[in-house]
């Protein structure tokens, strides 16, 4: 699979290994909003930058879209803290409406900040 179709998710190391011990992946946001945020790999680094910085042991779960066992969809920016995203109104990204099921995760990389502070191209590993 091309890492163009690729899609990814933000979280910490500990929330990924509660999922690798529970069987599936599961956020807070699949109860408050419906879905889990991902991004596409042109987003990934501005929502990283945008939102993570301030948060430690973080890891990008690199995901194949065709062995996601629920529904994805590509819809506009809707960042659970209100915050306005660092991005264009038109912009799309896709929401997995369901659990994410751990054959889907293809790569973890841990996310570490470069030394101007921010999340930079290394994060794809």
């Amino acid at each position: 699979m091309s890492e163009d179709h690729r899609i990814y998710h933000i979280t910490t190391q500990k929330a990924w290994d509660q999922a690798c011990n529970e069987g599936d992946y599961r956020v807070d946001s699949l109860v408050s909003q419906g879905f889990i945020h991902c991004s596409r790999r042109d987003q990934a680094l501005r929502v990283g930058n945008a939102f993570y910085k301030e948060t430690p042991d973080l890891v990008l779960l690199h995901i194949d879209p065709t062995r996601l066992s629920a529904e994805l969809r590509y819809d506009p920016p809707d960042h659970p803290s209100g915050t306005p995203p660092p991005t264009g109104e038109e912009e799309r990204f896709p929401h997995l409406y369901g659990a994410l099921n751990l054959e889907a995760v293809i790569a973890v990389t841990p996310m570490h900040l470069n030394d101007a502070g921010d999340y930079d191209e290394r994060i794809f590993g």
